[in-house]
C-alpha cells in the first residue's frame, strides 16, 4: 500500500461530508472514520478534579495581585509539550488504564505522556525533555489543535 495514496484518502474524508470510507484493494482492506465522541466523558471527571485542587492552594497562599503575576514568571521557564497533529487527547492506553503521568511525576527525555486519536489511528506523544510534570492543560477524551500546549514541564 501506498503511503501518498493512504494520505490522499484520509485528505478526501476529511475534505468531504461523508463519515466513513471502506475500501477493498487486492486483498487489502482500508477502514478510514471521521473521529466519533464516544463514551469517554465519565473519564474527564478525575483530572478535572485532579487539576484544580493544586492551582487552589497555590491562589489561596499569594494575594490576589500577587497570583497573577506568579504563574505568568514560571510558564516561560517551563518547557512546553504542544500537540504535533490535530485530534482527540487521551491520558491514558486504555479507559481502563492508569495515566501515562500525573502532574509532578518526573519524567525522561521519550517518555509517552499521552495518545492524540486521529483518524482512528493512536499516537504516541513522546516527552522531548527529561523533568517534571507542573501542569496537564487538556482534560481526557477532548479535542486538541495542532501546535496547542499539552503540559508544562519542569526541565531538570
Amino acid at each position: 500500500m501506498d503511503l501518498q495514496y493512504l494520505k490522499k484518502l484520509i485528505r478526501m474524508v476529511e475534505q468531504s461530508g461523508i463519515d466513513e470510507l471502506e475500501l477493498d484493494e487486492e486483498g487489502t482492506k482500508i477502514r478510514i472514520a471521521r473521529n466519533q465522541r464516544s463514551p469517554g466523558p465519565p473519564l474527564q471527571a478525575a483530572p478535572v478534579i485532579v487539576q484544580p485542587s493544586p492551582a487552589q492552594p497555590s491562589q489561596a497562599d499569594g494575594a490576589a495581585g500577587g497570583a497573577k503575576p506568579a504563574p505568568k514568571e514560571p510558564e516561560k521557564k517551563y518547557h512546553e509539550v504542544k500537540s504535533p497533529i490535530v485530534g482527540t487527547f487521551y491520558r491514558a492506553p486504555a479507559p481502563d488504564a492508569d495515566p501515562y503521568i500525573e502532574v509532578g511525576g518526573v519524567i525522561q527525555r521519550g517518555s509517552v505522556l499521552c495518545i492524540i486519536e486521529a483518524m482512528k489511528l493512536m499516537n504516541e506523544i513522546e516527552s522531548d525533555v527529561g523533568g517534571r510534570v507542573v501542569k496537564i492543560l487538556v482534560e481526557n477524551a477532548q479535542p486538541v489543535e495542532y501546535n496547542q500546549t499539552l503540559f508544562l514541564i519542569e526541565p531538570m
